[in-house]
């Protein structure tokens, strides 16, 4: 019999409106729906069908949150998401209607209309009253073949001129992502460029803005994922993934901040973090032996400049085996803890998910014994080098494991004394390979839903941290703890602070710094900050403090650098490294630079604790609402032309503007301020712009920084260490405004969870001006008591020649300056300040 001729050329048949591809290798389907053949609503939920049997589910979860799905054949995939927050319950929204007309159906709620065309299932969302949002272009589409199953699943919508896309979390590059296309897929990226994707995170969340009109999208599917803004073809703006679903929730909002606060509350919220977090963190690729921790925190000491913990890189394992000291290097680690606890100092040390490979290693044993690591699957244990030259990897996404491993941390948390904990590595990384992590034929549990790491990949560090957060929890459940990641995925924020990975020492890595800390804030995950000074290559002084500078902003704020780490044997199975030659060539401590740059630097730190109380509840409220502890000028008004060649200044809080440095020399500045009355920070005096900027002269010791007028910002003196004692003072620096302003201030133990049990203080701050007098009211709630009595009130801006100011009606001293300021000393509980003309 003779067999048929291979094809040369792909032969495409039309089935039901299913695309049909025939090769010798395989048959591959392009699916798209074709005609709604019937629809059917329950409650809130819309189930809508097309001829060629691909589904649309729509779930209406709020009047300004939907969620869209679609199924191309077979079964919906089961409802999971490591994503979403456990906690997230659809609240509902007050109307929902359904409208059939000819062409389409409408589902109508208070603040979103949502088309459904009776064409290929397409969807167009418009605002209330009726103007445009987005709309689906060629709508969905998935593609699959008889070898692979459904490998590409996939929506292409319109990109309208007027529409500009921001977010997409850990992302080089600028903010607007208009123009180009990015790719989700957790990735050890060492030394990346400012057009490296992609990175170390995944968070599939977009907010777009089109003629002051918001909204958020966010593509809850955690196989490789991509998002192409136009750069593809101009007019289409198209997301998908190699694998799963297409599921989707869709959102609008008054501002970019409505947005962040909606995504929030679908993928969850951080904890209140300790006040030590917030403190400045000295790291390097690595400290060792137990002398030169030590050495160094006495430096920090004696050079009066404020640090809250030291960390330990992998040096300080026996061979880079996790959960272990190297005896030689660190011969009384509990010792070592408890007497740099006495100087201020937590300690805070590495572990990498990479177990090393070696049967007299309990953690592997144990592990190995209990079939807690990951397979092939074939079966085969999955190994690979990363640290050590064979590892084997936890599989996080099983319950049990998740439990193990959180138990490991038992000894070093609760019997050493560590404080915090930096899981590094969790791409997950494999070194040798230019893949770069496991390949994809690995079997992972996911909490009853097994697969492999297609779909695994992007949640492994996720799932890593949670695991180590829960595990921490239960050992010491009183404290809040420190869980520091190098990869996430969308909802990572509910577990750990984050930094932005290996960047380098230069001035475009600067500006990278807080163009990606508020991608991320944006993102959910305002508990970000990089690597200070860079950690590849040596920053000169004027980069550093700059940097440091930034970095006093950043919730996350560390010093770290791989150090020229050219100390290579360190943890390694030879001989231990004798402690002469463990010489650390290029070291990044803040008096490495010299002495005019460590005063800018010390000055830097100084002024981040002054600000802490500020900080402290600028992430409580994260923690309440999801308000992003940053928020980029440009989203102000994305349109503003005056916003587009400053992507570096942003919001901290709602009420002080920062302009970062990130060009070397730079001497005077014109800057863009938006709408309203602006005071300079630093000198309290009231700014005035010419057409929309002010000129500024830049100083060495510090970055343009502007308070908005109303706002209160709270102040504690310098510490060097919140260990060393609780704050003796308040300091509040008012900005005069005649119109009615509300500033809060959250203050509580610093640690603990009895704010959770009403141990917290919230005060509100009212201040009003009429030209006349000014007037400031107190409301407070909670039962704790603020360990100071007195409270320093500085007024900036006045503008009359006060006469007297009277205290819950007694009048008290008080100085004033020709400059028009105001200060006197008032009781922390007063219930009115009244300065009067």
């Amino acid at each position: 019999m003779k067999k048929p001729a291979i094809p040369k050329t792909k032969t495409l048949v039309r089935f039901d409106k299913v695309d049909v591809s025939s090769r010798f290798d395989d048959v591959y389907e392009v699916i798209r729906p074709d005609e709604m053949s019937h629809f059917q609503k329950v409650g809130t939920t819309f189930h809508i069908a097309s001829a060629n049997g691909v589904e649309l589910r729509i779930d209406v979860h709020s009047d300004a949150v939907f969620r869209i799905r679609y199924k191309a054949r077979g079964e919906w995939q089961p409802d999971f998401s490591y994503a979403i927050d456990p906690g997230y319950s659809p609240k509902g929204p007050k109307t929902c209607q359904l409208e059939e007309k000819e062409d389409y159906l409408e589902i109508i709620t208070e603040e979103l209309r949502c088309r459904i065309m009776r064409n290929r299932l397409k969807v167009h969302f418009y605002n209330a009253a009726g103007k445009s949002l987005v709309k689906d272009k060629k709508g969905y589409r998935a593609y699959s073949t008889i070898l692979s199953g459904m490998s590409d699943v996939s929506v292409e919508k319109k990109l309208d001129k007027s529409t500009s896309y921001f977010g997409l979390g850990d992302k080089s590059g600028p903010l607007k992502l208009n123009g180009r296309k990015y790719e989700n897929w957790n990735t050890d990226a060492f030394a990346y460029g400012n057009d490296t994707d992609p990175l170390y995170k995944s968070i599939p969340f977009t907010v777009g803005h089109k003629k002051g009109r918001w909204f958020g999208l966010f593509f809850d599917n955690s196989y490789r994922s991509w998002f192409d803004f136009g750069k593809g073809k101009s007019g289409r703006f198209r997301f998908g993934a190699g694998g799963g679903e297409i599921n989707y929730y869709f959102f609008s909002g008054n501002d970019s901040q409505d947005v962040a606060k909606t995504y929030a509350r679908l993928t969850g919220k951080p904890e209140l973090p300790a006040m030590w977090m917030l403190g400045f963190h000295q790291c390097r690729w690595s400290y060792y032996p137990e002398s030169r921790v030590m050495e160094v925190a006495e430096e920090f000491r004696k050079r009066k400049i404020p640090c809250d913990a030291i960390y330990l890189d992998i040096d300080y394992m026996d061979g880079y085996r996790c959960f272990t000291w190297n005896d030689m290097l660190f011969p009384d680690p509990k010792g070592m803890i408890h007497r740099l606890e006495d100087k201020g100092f937590r300690t805070v040390v590495m572990i990498d998910p990479g177990l090393k490979v070696d049967p007299t290693y309990k953690v592997y044993t144990e592990g190995l014994e209990k079939d807690y690591f990951c397979r092939r699957t074939d079966g085969e244990l999955m190994m690979g080098p990363v640290w050590p030259d064979n590892c084997v990897f936890p599989d996080f996404t099983k319950p049990e494991v998740r439990r193990w491993w959180g138990g490991l941390y038992r000894e070093l948390y609760e019997e050493h004394g560590v404080h915090g904990f930096w899981n590094d590595m969790n791409e997950p990384a494999v070194f040798k390979v230019n893949h770069k992590t496991f390949p994809d034929a690995v079997r992972h549990e996911y909490d009853g839903h097994p697969t492999d790491h297609r779909k695994g990949h992007n949640i492994y560090g996720q799932q890593m941290v949670r695991a180590t957060q829960d595990g921490l929890k239960r050992i010491k459940p009183d404290n809040r703890p420190l869980v520091i990641t190098r990869a996430t995925y969308a909802g990572g924020q509910r577990f750990s602070f984050g930094w932005t990975g290996d960047n380098i020492a230069s001035w475009e890595h600067l500006k990278l710094a807080s163009t990606q800390c508020q991608r991320m804030s944006l993102s959910g995950f305002s508990l970000i900050g990089s690597d200070i000074g860079g950690f590849v290559d040596v920053p000169d002084p004027e980069l550093m403090v700059r940097w440091t500078q930034l970095g006093a902003f950043h919730p996350f704020f560390r010093i770290h650098s791989m150090g020229n780490n050219v100390d290579g044997a360190a943890g390694t199975d030879a001989d231990a490294i004798k402690e002469e030659e463990k010489v650390n060539r290029l070291d990044q401590e803040p008096w490495s630079f010299g002495k005019e740059a460590e005063a800018g630097i010390r000055s830097a730190i100084e002024f981040r604790y002054q600000l802490l109380p500020y900080l402290y509840t600028l992430c409580h409220k994260l923690s309440q609402d999801g308000s992003p502890v940053m928020r980029s000028l440009v989203l102000e008004n994305p349109d503003d032309p005056r916003y587009k060649d400053w992507e570096e200044a942003f919001f901290s809080g709602e009420q002080l503007l920062v302009f970062p440095i990130c060009q070397p020399g730079v001497r005077d500045m014109a800057l863009p301020l938006p709408s309203g009355e602006w005071y300079d920070y630093h000198t309290g005096e009231k700014v005035k712009l010419k057409k929309g900027y002010i000129l500024h002269s830049a100083e060495a010791d510090k970055l343009p920084v502007f308070a908005r007028a109303g706002a209160i910002i709270p102040n504690y003196p310098v510490r060097q260490s919140t260990l060393d004692s609780q704050a003796e003072k308040l300091i509040l620096h008012a900005f005069y405004a005649k119109e009615a302003a509300i500033s809060e201030l959250f203050e509580d133990e610093g640690d603990g969870y009895k704010y959770q049990k009403n141990g917290y203080l919230l005060r509100a701050f009212r201040q009003e001006g009429n030209g006349e007098s000014w007037m400031l009211r107190q409301e407070r709630e909670g039962n704790y008591q603020e360990p100071y009595e007195k409270t320093a009130l500085i007024l900036h801006g006045l503008p009359f020649k006060p006469q007297a100011v009277e205290v819950d009606g007694k009048s008290i001293s008080f100085k004033y300056s020709k400059e028009g300021v105001l200060t006197c000393e008032i009781p922390g509980k007063f219930k009115f300040v009244e300065v009067k003309k």
